[in-house]
């Protein structure tokens, strides 16, 4: 799950940088407000440029972004229905066991055996989550980049670069 964050944040860090660079593409300034700096390098004639976006302001004015966090809570809030399933599952069962009054060792080999199997789909369900965040957050970072390379046909940027706390996007 801490994966699946991992992938998220940088997933809205390049949804960011896509709505920065899309509102602030249309305008023209003269000055270096819009996060643009360019500078000569003694050594070299061509320009060293930078585009710089926060991600904040592409987590919240993206649809896409928006839409891929309704589905991801839609399918934590499935993973979290499945996972208490099985608890109740195994709960039920061993309630089961005390009202019999089964035999404790076949009562306790009982329950490790559906304890194993109950974990095994509890790892299946945890996998096919953290498979659809990631394959989502994916799908958000190519839409972003694919973006970045279109947008960065006409302005020549050296760098695009996304900040999020702790961490920088290049491109």
């Amino acid at each position: 799950m801490k994966n699946g964050l991992l992938i998220w944040n940088v997933v809205l860090t390049l949804v960011a940088g896509y709505l920065l660079i899309s509102h602030l593409g249309g305008k023209k300034t003269g000055s270096g407000a819009s996060g643009r700096t360019t500078t000569r390098d003694s050594a070299h004639t061509s320009l060293f440029r930078i585009a710089y976006f926060e991600m904040d302001s592409m987590e919240n004015n993206f649809e896409m972004v928006k839409d891929v966090k309704a589905e991801i809570a839609k399918k934590e809030e499935d993973y979290n229905q499945s996972v208490t399933r099985l608890d109740i599952i195994y709960r039920n069962r061993y309630n089961e066991l005390v009202e019999k009054k089964v035999d404790q060792e076949t009562a306790q080999n009982n329950l490790r055996a559906l304890a194993d199997q109950l974990k095994g789909q509890r790892q299946d369900i945890d996998q096919q989550y953290q498979d659809f965040v990631m394959r989502r957050n994916l799908s958000v970072k190519k839409t972003i980049e694919d973006y970045l390379v279109e947008y960065n046909k006409t302005k020549n940027y050296t760098y695009i670069v996304a900040y999020e706390p702790g961490r920088f996007y290049y491109k």
